[in-house]
């Protein structure tokens, strides 16, 4: 890929690991208090255990996947926002600023930026240039190994 990543994509990247890093933080501390404390429903504090951890770390692999250019690692990055701002809504509901304004602004900042024109450019470029890679020199000549053209070609 001999394009430049454009500052969208590192952004957007950024905020997403930073997401996951808080989800498997979220994570890691309910298993603490699971351990020293005394839930009330110690299967459920594992549950939200388990999903927060693997949130968290599929939350850092789409990041990774922003940063490498993969077209697919959009769509989960759009969708995690999506989830996260019902969540900050609730936040700031429940007079909760101090998280529900954050993680707004995190949500809103992200999407704008995973589905800005640049961002969408570098990753269709990116795939556009690895279908170049993937079908060899022939297929810019449209050759086969015989040295013939195709259907319709005159040889």
């Amino acid at each position: 890929m001999s394009e430049r990543r454009p500052l969208t994509v590192t952004a957007a990247a950024a905020l997403e690991a930073a997401e996951g890093v808080a989800a498997l933080g979220f994570g890691a501390f309910v298993a603490w208090e699971t351990v020293v404390g005394e839930p009330l429903d110690p299967v459920t504090a594992w549950a939200v255990t388990g999903m927060a951890l693997l949130g968290g770390f599929c939350m850092l692999a789409v990041a990774r996947g922003l940063l490498t250019a993969e077209r697919w690692s959009r769509a989960p990055t759009v969708l995690t926002q999506l989830f996260v701002l019902p969540v900050a809504w609730s936040l700031l509901q429940s007079d909760q600023y101090a998280y529900g304004v954050p993680l707004m602004i995190v949500a809103v900042l992200t999407l704008v930026l995973a589905l800005s024109g640049p961002t969408t450019r570098f990753l269709l470029a990116a795939e556009a240039g690895d279908d170049d890679e993937d079908e060899g020199p022939d297929a810019q000549t449209g050759t086969g190994a015989t040295g013939k053209g195709g259907p319709g070609s005159r040889s």
